[in-house]
């Protein structure tokens, strides 16, 4: 019978560059040219040991919850489903087709390892960055809030008679959660949203730069509390989160004193 090569078409065609695939304007092109997390690097160091398992690149980590928000993937396991099908998350991420995923449990382990000041120290790096690319210039703020739902069903809300007549002996006004608590996340306030529904809820309040919309300045509290008792302390706070750069009306303001 007579034979036929087979030929090894793989071992003599360029390399397929699946980065060509992706945009030159996509979103996250635009992020990797400004957005350098190498310094992560060292603000989470001495979170870990010399011996042991290997876990995951920290930037990797961080890269991975900037997309869980930019993207509002409802999910950790869920984001980590999606990594390996999109081409954008994998160049994004460093990864190649071969590599692993990580399993979704590092993002929480990593969060609860690193706390809180770890990431206020990001935040703050990152908005330095878009300083010095020009993407904040603190001419015009926007400052708002948004009501957030807790992660706690409206069945572990109780009623709190007790305190609530306590505070109304006392002669205080009674405020949104002295009546309501919710059992399974008593931080969190109950508040009733546009939809009509009452549910446990925090508040995220947040300072945008009308430049290029990049939030310069955030905080979390109860679903209680008015965006305008926050106000002075998100704004002055924006002005050392962008070096110093002073919003206009600011600054306008201080003139007013000044010749005052």
């Amino acid at each position: 019978m007579m034979g036929r090569l087979a030929k090894q078409t793989e071992l003599w065609v360029e390399p397929v560059e699946l980065g060509k695939r992706i945009p030159q304007d996509h979103l996250l092109r635009k992020i990797g040219k400004i957005l350098d997390l190498r310094f992560v690097h060292r603000e989470v160091s001495g979170f870990y040991g010399r011996n042991g398992h290997v876990s995951a690149d920290p930037v990797v980590i961080m890269k991975l919850m900037l997309l869980l928000f930019l993207d509002d993937v409802r999910s950790e396991r869920e984001l980590m489903r999606v990594v390996p099908l999109r081409i954008d998350y994998l160049w994004f991420l460093g990864f190649g087709l071969e590599d692993a995923v990580p399993d979704h449990s590092v993002l929480s382990k990593a969060r609860a390892r690193w706390g809180s000041e770890v990431f206020a120290r990001v935040f703050e790096r990152t908005i330095q960055q878009c300083v010095k690319a020009g993407l904040v210039d603190g001419e015009k703020l926007h400052v708002d809030a948004s009501l957030i739902r807790a992660n706690a069903s409206r069945n572990s809300v109780i009623q709190v008679v007790v305190e609530a007549q306590m505070e109304k002996l006392d002669g205080k006004r009674e405020e949104v959660n002295t009546c309501h608590r919710s059992t399974s996340d008593p931080d969190s306030t109950v508040v009733r949203h546009r939809d009509g529904a009452a549910v446990p809820s925090y508040k995220n309040h947040r300072v945008v730069d009308d430049k290029a919309g990049v939030i310069t300045a955030t905080k979390t509290t109860t679903g209680a509390v008015d965006e305008g008792q926050e106000l002075s302390t998100l704004v002055w706070g924006d002005l050392g989160q962008v070096g110093g750069i002073q919003p206009a009306f600011l600054v306008f303001a201080g003139e007013l004193n000044n010749s005052a």
